[in-house]
C-alpha cells in the first residue's frame, strides 16, 4: 500500500486557520514567504492512500500527481505522471492519470484528443492498454477513462463515466482514490446548471472520504464545491477552513475556500484566502484575483481594487475576460459615472468591452450616465445580438442564454426610465428579475454583473415605492449575502418605509464590512450618521 503523508509543517502553516478575521499583513506576508520558498513537498499538497503496482520507484512522482489532481493543478500534474511515466514506461496508472488530467469536470472542460493520445503511448487500442494493468481494479480505471473520452456527445460520456465509477466505488469499497473521482464525476454531470440533488449525493461521497482521511485534498475540495451556494454554505466551512492547510502549496486550494466564504458574505476571509493564492501562483492567478477585487468593492477598498485592475490591464498578454470582469465589476460597485477619476484612468476598447455581457452592460450604463442614450442603445442591441447568436444552440433554461438576456433587460429598463418611461423601464427591470430567477445558482461574483433584483430595487426607491424596494433587496440578499450595494439599498428602503430597526440592522452590518473602507467612500459618512443618530437618541 502507497502513502503519501502530510509535511509536518503544513498542517500548521496557514493563517485563516479557524479564524474569521483577516491575519496581520506581516503574518500574511510571511506565509506567503514560506509558501513560496519552501520546496512543495509531496505533504504541502494532502495525502492519500492509493494502492497500485507501480515500482516504488515511481510512486513520489506518481501520488503527487494524484494529489495536485484533486486540486485541478492540471499542468504540475500532467508533468508528474509523465515524470512516473519515465520512470517506469509501464506503469499503466500514471498514464491514466495524465488522461485524466485533461477533464476538468466542474468547469465542463474537456480535451478529448490530448487524452486520448496519452492513452496511446500505453497501448494502441483499449484492449492493449487493459493488457498493460497487472490488476482487475487498475484495469477498472482504465474500463472508466476509457468511457469518459469514448465517442458520443460529452454530456452523455460524463453521465456514462460517472454511472461507471459508481459502479467502480460499489466493487472497492475500500478504495478511497475510487470514492473521491465518483464524487467528482457526479459533479460534472450537472450540465444544465446546479441540480441539487446530485451535488448533495456528491457531497455526502466526499463526506465520509473526509471522514476517515482528513487529510484527502479531493474530500475537501469536491464538498466545498458541492457546498458553495448561500442555502448549502454553512455545511461547507469545515472543509473550507481544512483545504487551505491540507495544501498550502497549491494556489487553487487556497482559492477555493473563498467558494464557501464568498456564498456567505464573509468578506474578510475571501480576501485573505485570495490574497495567499494569488501570492503562491506567482501573481498568476487571474480567476482568484478577480474574485479578491471583488470582494474589496465590498469593503469598500475600491483603491485597493483600482490597483487590482491596473495590474492586470498592465500585464503584457492579461487574462482578457478577466481583464473585462473586473472593470465591469469595478463601474457597477464604485457607480463610475458619479465617482469617475479611478474607472477612467482604466483604458479600455471597445473589442474588449465586447468580449462578455459584464463589459457590454457596463459600457452601456457608462454611456446612459454620461447623457448618451444612443450610445447606451447601441451596447443593449449588442446585447440582444450576443443572445440571438446563443438561442439556436441553448438547451432549455441555459445560464449563458439567460444570462445575457437578464443584462439587456436591465438596461433597457434604465434606458426606457432614462428617456421618461419609468413604468416601462420598471417592466423591463421585472422581466430581468425574472429571468434572473430562472437561472440555476453560480458560485462566486454575481454571473449578472449588476444583481438584477438589487437594480430593481434601487429604482423603486428612487420613484418612493421603498416597501416593494425593500422586497427586492431582501431577495437580493438572498442570492449575494451581505453585499454592499444590496445592503445600502435595504437599509434607505427600510428607513424610509419606517421600519427603523430594521434600517440600522442593515446599517450595523455595512458598519462592520466597511471597517477597513477607503476615507472618502461617500456612502461611508451615511452609515455613520444613522449609527450617530441612533446613539444619540437612544441616550
Amino acid at each position: 500500500m502507497r502513502t503519501s503523508r502530510p509535511h509536518p509543517r503544513s498542517r500548521s502553516c496557514h493563517p485563516r486557520a479557524g479564524s474569521f478575521s483577516v491575519p496581520g499583513r506581516g503574518f500574511l506576508l510571511s506565509i506567503v514567504v514560506f509558501l513560496i520558498l519552501t520546496p512543495p513537498a509531496a505533504g504541502q499538497y494532502g495525502a492519500i492512500t492509493f494502492e497500485n503496482s507501480g515500482p516504488p520507484t515511481a510512486q513520489e512522482a506518481f501520488l503527487r500527481g494524484v494529489l495536485l489532481l484533486h486540486s485541478f493543478e492540471y499542468g504540475p500534474s500532467a508533468e508528474a505522471f509523465r515524470e512516473a511515466q519515465r520512470i517506469a514506461p509501464d506503469f499503466a496508472l500514471a498514464y491514466w492519470g495524465e488522461a485524466m488530467t485533461y477533464n476538468h469536470p466542474v468547469w465542463f472542460q474537456q480535451d478529448r484528443e490530448a487524452a486520448r493520445a496519452v492513452l496511446a503511448r500505453l497501448g494502441a487500442t483499449p484492449e492493449d492498454r487493459l493488457a498493460r494493468a497487472p490488476t482487475e481494479r487498475e484495469r477498472d480505471y482504465l474500463r472508466a477513462v476509457e468511457i469518459l473520452y469514448g465517442d458520443g456527445p460529452k454530456a452523455s460520456r460524463d453521465t456514462l463515466y460517472a454511472e461507471a465509477m459508481q459502479a467502480m466505488m460499489a466493487r472497492y469499497p475500500d478504495d478511497p482514490e475510487a470514492a473521491a473521482f465518483t464524487a467528482l464525476a457526479l459533479l460534472g454531470t450537472s450540465h444544465g446548471g446546479r441540480h441539487i440533488p446530485t451535488y448533495m449525493r456528491a457531497a455526502a461521497i466526499a463526506e465520509e472520504v473526509f471522514r476517515d482521511n482528513p487529510s484527502h485534498p479531493g474530500a475537501a475540495h469536491y464538498m466545498i464545491h458541492s457546498y458553495d451556494d448561500p442555502v448549502h454554505a454553512p455545511l461547507g466551512l469545515r472543509a473550507a477552513r481544512a483545504y487551505a492547510r491540507i495544501a498550502p502549496a497549491a494556489s487553487h486550494a487556497q482559492h477555493m475556500t473563498s467558494h464557501i466564504f464568498i456564498a456567505l458574505g464573509m468578506w474578510n476571509d475571501v480576501v485573505a484566502a485570495n490574497e495567499v493564492s494569488f501570492a503562491v501562483s506567482g501573481d498568476r492567478n487571474y480567476h482568484g484575483l478577480y474574485w479578491l477585487a471583488y470582494a474589496y468593492l465590498q469593503q469598500g477598498r475600491y483603491d485597493d481594487a483600482l490597483a487590482r485592475l491596473r495590474f492586470i490591464r498592465a500585464r503584457p498578454r492579461p487574462g482578457k475576460q478577466y481583464l473585462v470582469s473586473m472593470w465591469a465589476t469595478h463601474v457597477v460597485a464604485t457607480r463610475a459615472w458619479d465617482h469617475p477619476g479611478g474607472v477612467s484612468t482604466i483604458d479600455m476598447t471597445d473589442e474588449e468591452r465586447s468580449l462578455n455581457p459584464r463589459g457590454m452592460f457596463a459600457s452601456g450604463l457608462l454611456a446612459l450616465h454620461a447623457g448618451d442614450i444612443k450610445g447606451a442603445r447601441r451596447w443593449a442591441d449588442a446585447l440582444q445580438a450576443m443572445a440571438d447568436r446563443r438561442r439556436p444552440d441553448a438547451v432549455g433554461d441555459d445560464p449563458a442564454l439567460l444570462s445575457v438576456e437578464a443584462a439587456r433587460l436591465e438596461l433597457s429598463g434604465a434606458i426606457r426610465r432614462a428617456e421618461g418611461d419609468d413604468e416601462g423601464g420598471l417592466a423591463d427591470l421585472r422581466a430581468a428579475a425574472a429571468t434572473e430567477d430562472r437561472m440555476p445558482f453560480e458560485f462566486g461574483p454575481p454571473v449578472i454583473v449588476k444583481p438584477t433584483h438589487e437594480m430593481l430595487g434601487e429604482a423603486l426607491l428612487e420613484l418612493g415605492r421603498a416597501e416593494e424596494a425593500r422586497g427586492e433587496f431582501k431577495r437580493a440578499l438572498e442570492l449575494a449575502p451581505r453585499r454592499a450595494l444590496s445592503l445600502l439599498g435595504l437599509a434607505r428602503a427600510a428607513e424610509q418605509a419606517g421600519h427603523h430597526d430594521r434600517a440600522l440592522v442593515a446599517y450595523r452590518t455595512l458598519h462592520a464590512i466597511w471597517a477597513n473602507a477607503d476615507r472618502s467612500l461617500p456612502e461611508r459618512s451615511e452609515v455613520d450618521r444613522a449609527l450617530a443618530t441612533d446613539a444619540g437618541s437612544s441616550r
